[in-house]
């Protein structure tokens, strides 16, 4: 008996070769999102370290308003964002009111970074639902496969195992291909979340040490007024 996939193919049914083209579409999909994701994430991450060596100096020496006022470009990544916005609501706040510009500061900051986050999170959903789904496709067609199978045994009124063997191998090709696209896609979704994960710890720890500089900025402004 041949089992290439050439022969599997030839002797699939409609429904069949259906499941096996709904699964190389949402193959496709997912690894077009590994592939894009991977791209996206590199370079911003890439421009996010660089902005936080650029922006070293001038925080690190205090000089906020220097800061707010230096234009890096747009090119600054997911870190980049976050701070520029918090600095921005530090330049526009009423000095005056120091509780009411560290809110301000602090509000763009946590805006900024669900922003943030959910632009890192895009395309997980397309992996996690190829991951959970492609299996239960493969199996649907597997099942009507072997539905099939028996009913044409029981047509030509023959029994064993030989008579059906065929019929089954090629019903549990769609299983095997449900499988080999969702275990690639669980994979990358696991990666690409946990990368996510780190990101929004580091945007968290940036963001709080922009409001220690900040409200120790405003307390020597309130000293010295």
């Amino acid at each position: 008996m041949d089992f290439t996939l050439s022969k599997l193919w030839s002797d699939m049914g409609l429904f069949a070769r259906l499941i096996v083209g709904v699964l190389l579409v949402m193959s496709l999909a997912s690894l077009f999102v590994m592939a894009e994701r991977l791209i996206a994430l590199s370079r911003s991450q890439r421009e996010s370290r660089s902005f936080a060596a650029r922006m070293a100096s001038l925080l690190g020496g205090g000089d906020l308003a220097a800061a707010a006022a230096k234009d890096l470009g747009k090119g600054i990544g997911h870190l980049g964002r976050v701070i520029r916005a918090g600095l921005k609501a530090y330049q526009d706040g009423d000095r005056s009111d120091t509780e009411l510009t560290f809110e301000s500061v602090a509000r763009a900051l946590e805006r900024q970074a669900q922003r943030e986050l959910l632009t890192l999170r895009r395309g997980q959903g397309v992996l996690a639902t190829v991951g959970s789904v492609a299996p239960f496709v493969g199996l649907l067609g597997t099942v009507v496969g072997i539905v099939n199978a028996f009913t044409s045994m029981a047509k030509e009124g023959a029994g064993g195992l030989g008579t059906v063997s065929a019929g089954i191998a090629e019903a549990l090709v769609t299983t095997a291909f449900g499988l080999l696209v969702a275990i690639p896609a669980v994979m990358a979704f696991n990666y690409l979340s946990n990368w996510t994960d780190g990101r929004s710890v580091d945007i968290s720890e940036s963001s709080n040490e922009l409001l220690d500089l900040v409200a120790k900025d405003l307390r020597r402004a309130a000293k010295a007024g």
